[in-house]
């Protein structure tokens, strides 16, 4: 089984790299065959190219993702319209109820989070489920705080996550578990991460698939559509600048 990382933070630039390659080969240490970088707007090509270097060396398949912290609907929109052909996943922080609900119903959204402990700062209802089961859209679930936080807000934490993945499970929407991190001291096993959603009422089954098949599907779905001879699912252009009839 192939298991994802889709949000190991590792640091991009020339000052990070050795802390880049530690994280970097740690994780394949742990058993991830691939992690999802975020890779921001301005990252160069070079960067890119560095960070995808070293985890060839580790034999991980490097999947390029934006995450948007956004104050606006119309910054969403931009930004959605101009990541959408250049990332491979995108990730929203759902810090609203309206940035909820709209990353939740666009169809260019792979996962929203809700990175805010405190229950009042979480957005993930009954309503946006309904929404992102219509628009394939996943719940993230990152793993750090639960390691980092501790007593109060931990719990508050777990309780927020079991509402959570109850109506997630409910209306049929994905869920995607990942680290969360940029340390490496807080990278866990996939099993480990596993067991550790039992917290949040999610069966070990559900959650190897959360850590494996379904961030799986979203990018091998995502890569098909930014292939240059994409049209629609399911159709491509087979030959360009010739009449069909003489295929």
């Amino acid at each position: 089984m192939k298991f994802v990382d889709l949000n190991l933070q590792v640091p991009i630039g020339k000052q990070e790299r050795k802390e880049a390659e530690e994280l970097i080969e740690r994780s394949a240490e742990l058993g991830y065959s691939a992690i999802g970088v975020p890779v921001p707007m301005e990252t160069t090509e070079e960067q890119i190219q560095d960070i995808e270097k070293i985890s060839n060396e580790n034999n991980l398949n490097l999947i390029k993702r934006a995450d948007l912290k956004l104050r606006s609907l119309n910054e969403m929109r931009r930004s959605l319209r101009v990541l959408r052909r250049k990332r491979e996943i995108i990730a929203v922080q759902c810090d609203s109820k309206s940035i909820a609900r709209y990353a939740a119903r666009d169809h260019r959204v792979d996962l929203i989070s809700f990175p805010s402990a405190d229950p009042r700062g979480r957005f993930f209802d009954s309503a946006t489920a309904e929404l992102a089961s219509k628009a394939s859209a996943a719940l993230a679930v990152d793993m750090a705080p639960l390691l980092t936080l501790s007593g109060l807000q931990r719990a508050r934490l777990v309780s927020s996550l079991r509402k959570e993945v109850g109506i997630a499970e409910k209306f049929g929407v994905p869920i995607v578990i990942s680290s969360g991190t940029s340390d490496r001291y807080l990278l866990r096993r996939p099993q480990d991460y596993a067991s550790l959603a039992y917290l949040f009422d999610l069966d070990h089954e559900t959650a190897t698939k959360a850590l494996s098949d379904i961030p799986l599907k979203i990018v091998e779905r995502n890569r098909e559509k930014l292939r240059s001879n994409y049209v629609a699912p399911g159709v491509f252009i087979v030959r360009r600048g010739r009449d069909c009839q003489n295929v």
